[in-house]
């Protein structure tokens, strides 16, 4: 497994994202996965992030070292497509530590892990592109650190609608509408909510 750590960017607000390359498989197939899931995640930070500056880890893993991250850390003894692990529990821990925190200090805000092969069968499954969909779970999970939700009907739309929001800034059309030559997107991902 190689293990490369991508040399952190900026964005305006000085949040930053580090990026560590697990599995040969990402640039193999989507030779810019790293510069994709950093503009995914600043973007999800600049739209829904802190004011102030905040730092995040994201993962590009394979199936097996998500799958085993998922059964060490939630009990579960299988692969999904996307993982987040917060620092804080809620929105009212993470603002009482910025509050507590020095002024011009960076926030972390945890870690995202993301499967390869889950990636490339759903984003085939769904008839999106491999870029569409990283970016999709890069911000989906970014918006897991931030404290969203979707184990409701009400956060799963309010989280929904952000999402699109952020993608579309991005270039990246809805990824709950209608695939063309396929199943309707939402379908799968209330499956894939079921599953976690």
């Amino acid at each position: 497994m190689a293990r490369k750590t991508a040399r952190p960017a900026k964005n305006a607000g000085s949040s930053t994202t580090n990026i560590i390359l697990g599995a040969r498989n990402w640039t193999r197939s989507l030779p810019n996965a790293v510069a994709i899931s950093r503009r995914a995640a600043l973007s999800a930070l600049a739209e829904a992030g802190p004011k102030s500056a905040a730092e995040l880890s994201i993962l590009l893993a394979g199936d097996g070292a998500v799958r085993k991250l998922n059964a060490d850390f939630r009990g579960k003894d299988k692969t999904t497509d996307v993982l987040s692990f917060p620092v804080f529990a809620d929105a009212k821990s993470r603002a009482a530590a910025a509050r507590a925190s020095p002024p011009n200090s960076i926030q972390y805000l945890g870690d995202i892990a993301l499967a390869y092969g889950v990636l490339v069968r759903e984003a085939k499954a769904g008839h999106k592109t491999l870029k569409a969909h990283l970016s999709h779970l890069v911000v989906h999970g970014v918006l897991h650190l931030l404290g969203y939700d979707h184990e409701r009907h009400d956060d799963a739309a309010t989280m929904e609608r952000l999402e699109k929001k952020i993608l579309a800034g991005l270039n990246i059309s809805d990824p709950y509408a209608l695939a063309p030559g396929g199943p309707p997107a939402r379908t799968a991902i209330r499956k894939r909510r079921v599953r976690r």
